[in-house]
């Protein structure tokens, strides 16, 4: 079953100005099922697209649907996670782009699929990988990582009041028998968090949530991925991000921040062109999808829709700092990474 892409219409509204142009090339960092990339390319025949998917099944179900919607001789399929965007366009030979869009979080084929452990609405393996071929699995940090890290990263990416709680109720329950199932985790979660201080909806949402970001490693390979797609842009070219939480939203609205105001102290007479903004604004904060949409496809209830356009030259210091944010060389100090690569996992 193909499904809706969120907010469809409003980002066709905002890539379709970039890529009505002879050449124009679009950038799908997050392909899934190609919703979103059929219709950029149905809307836009000049324009060709790029589509990245760290996930195989998916990356071939929508090369499939390119193919039978008459797409294909404008497709190209790419299997890695997004932020390799840069080594792979330089791989295919393209320098500048005219889009980069981002549908954030998980895709439809994720959700719907039981045996990927996704979430906690059935029980399924604690799996939750992207790409089915990396080694670390959610299942693997529940086993893995000792109390301490747990809760940080239950805190952290999942901002959950009582991660301290949960950690020391997981360390304890695998000394009798592993968790390995949803079903177990989603138990244990109901179990600890007290009732009179939950939130709405099943109190495990946000232990879910961290053990995917941190399975996938997911807020470091966007914050990577950001300055890459900017350092790509044409003048002209849009950045599109769809964001289905605080953490992404957040990550996303304080990066696109410094190329939309001038750089200079207050009551400057003159500003000259390496302080003025090299970004405009197109959504004026984030969108929302409407109570329509939200009725239609109740995955939009939580989306955050934002995009700029580049309507000047980035700052020669501010292009240094961007180059060092892709390599991950610069960190914003509010989410370190906890433990994503085997030599940062700590046994208990």
């Amino acid at each position: 079953m193909v499904h809706r892409p969120v907010l469809l219409e409003r980002c066709l509204a905002l890539a379709r100005p970039a890529l009505e142009h002879p050449g124009a090339v679009a950038v799908d960092c997050t392909l899934g099922l190609a919703g979103h990339a059929t219709a950029f390319l149905r809307s836009c025949p000049e324009a060709r697209l790029i589509g990245i998917d760290r996930d195989r099944q998916a990356l071939g179900l929508a090369t499939g649907r390119m193919r039978d919607e008459g797409l294909a001789d404008r497709f190209t399929p790419v299997h890695a996670p997004f932020d390799q965007l840069d080594q792979q366009l330089d791989a295919l030979g393209i320098g500048q782009v005219d889009l980069v869009f981002m549908d954030l979080g998980l895709s439809s084929l994720q959700i719907d699929q039981r045996d990927r452990g996704f979430t906690y609405r059935q029980d399924a393996p604690l799996d939750m990988r992207m790409d089915t071929s990396q080694e670390l699995t959610a299942a693997q940090v529940l086993a893995e990582y000792d109390q301490e890290h747990l809760a940080d990263i239950f805190s952290r990416y999942g901002e959950e009041r009582y991660a301290g709680r949960i950690a020391r109720a997981i360390i304890e329950a695998r000394q009798e028998q592993p968790l390995t199932t949803s079903a177990q985790l989603d138990r244990l979660v109901d179990r600890v968090v007290p009732r009179g201080h939950r939130p709405p909806g099943n109190p495990a949402k946000r232990v879910f949530q961290a053990l995917r970001i941190e399975v996938n490693g997911e807020l470091d390979r966007l914050r990577r991925t950001l300055p890459q797609a900017i350092l790509r842009l044409a003048q002209g070219g849009r950045l599109v991000v769809e964001s289905y939480h605080s953490l992404e939203d957040r990550m996303v609205k304080r990066f696109m921040a410094p190329g939309l105001h001038v750089d200079l102290p207050a009551g400057m007479p003159v500003v000259p062109d390496q302080a003025r903004p090299y970004l405009s604004d197109l959504t004026h904060g984030a969108i929302k999808a409407d109570l329509a949409e939200r009725e239609r496809n109740p995955r939009s209830a939580s989306v955050r829709l934002r995009a700029v356009e580049m309507i000047g030259s980035i700052p020669e210091e501010r292009r240094r700092r961007l180059q060092a944010e892709a390599r991950g060389e610069v960190s914003d100090g509010r989410h370190r990474h906890v433990g994503h690569s085997s030599e940062s996992r700590r046994r208990s």
